[in-house]
């Protein structure tokens, strides 16, 4: 990736520079956004989720990475990594990557998968032009042989924390409880919903059964039904989930804190583009409007990111897929 200094600042250079279209009205963009959102289509299309599978939290499909551009001008993909159900995201991320491509003169198309693997597997791939993605993720696909992503922006004031909760009435009051129990968990490789806690159990030598639920808001679901009697998330997804499901629930632990999940460009992104979409996520926060936009997925705000952030989690040396 290019160095990203000494690019346009304004709005309307790099929409020259990019060769953008000019913006639709916002009637028929917003028109556009629930069309995708919610009409079939070739690659298949979102739909709502009332709440997870009997155990396994099944998310419907999501539209696949790199589908053509309907509106002239480059356009780029950007996903999201499934923590919660697909129609959960698209509705917390598409109003707010909308005024993005307006801030910024770069058209972005939302993506995500149906869950943590499938996610995981594109990234593999290198699918996604720009993807927001946990720790742990960045750290195997910063350098990897198939798709190199670079970081460029991480949530404002942010450490994150993995927790694992239990339904408020039961007699589960520390992590040492869980020994021997069934314990249920996003996806193999979710960071701080999953390797932070197992990695605690591993040091206390407590043996937990694992159960893979496709996402955090199926374990907070399977847990508050009884369905597991304990399971892993992180602290802002607790706190993102209806207050009749949280309110049952209660945390028997909390990890410390480490960078958290990074937003990150594929290599083929030009320089540019990153730095349109890195300026235009950094004054976000600036406005009460893009405040409004950033509650939903509960961030103050974005900040710059380096590779070097996530140091930390290296550290940690939990290595490969």
């Amino acid at each position: 990736m290019a160095n990203l200094d000494n690019q346009p600042s304004s709005p309307s250079a790099r929409k020259m520079m990019l060769t953008r279209a000019l913006p639709l009205p916002l009637p028929q963009l917003l028109l556009l956004a629930l069309t995708a959102a919610w009409c079939a289509g070739c690659d298949g299309a979102l739909t709502p989720e009332e709440g997870p599978g009997p155990e396994t939290g099944t998310q419907p499909p999501a539209p696949a990475e790199g589908a053509e551009a309907a509106a002239s001008g480059p356009t780029f993909t950007f996903s999201v990594v499934p923590q919660q159900s697909a129609t959960k995201s698209a509705a917390q991320w598409v109003p707010l990557l909308k005024a993005l491509s307006d801030a910024s003169g770069v058209e972005l198309k939302f993506r995500t998968k149906k869950d943590i693997p499938e996610f995981q597997s594109s990234l593999s791939k290198g699918e996604p032009d720009i993807a927001y993605m946990n720790p742990f993720h960045y750290e195997v696909f910063h350098n990897s042989p198939s798709a190199k992503y670079t970081a460029f922006a991480k949530a404002k004031d942010k450490r994150i924390k993995g927790v694992i909760v239990a339904r408020a009435d039961s007699d589960i009051e520390a992590i040492e409880d869980l020994d021997g129990l069934d314990v249920a968990f996003p996806a193999p490789h979710a960071f701080a919903a999953t390797l932070l806690p197992l990695a605690e159990c591993a040091a206390k030598g407590l043996e937990v059964n694992k159960e893979y639920v496709s996402s955090h808001d199926s374990v907070y679901r399977n847990v508050a039904s009884g369905t597991f009697p304990a399971g892993g998330g992180v602290i802002r997804t607790f706190k993102a989930m209806p207050t009749d499901v949280s309110e049952q629930l209660k945390i028997i632990w909390t990890s410390e804190g480490f960078t958290p999940h990074a937003i990150a460009a594929h290599s083929r992104v030009p320089a540019e583009v990153v730095a349109a979409v890195q300026e235009a996520l950094l004054e976000l926060h600036e406005t009460p409007e893009g405040l409004a936009l950033l509650e939903p997925i509960r961030l103050k705000g974005f900040e710059r990111g380096e590779d070097r952030d996530w140091d930390d989690v290296r550290a940690l040396k939990l290595g490969g897929l």
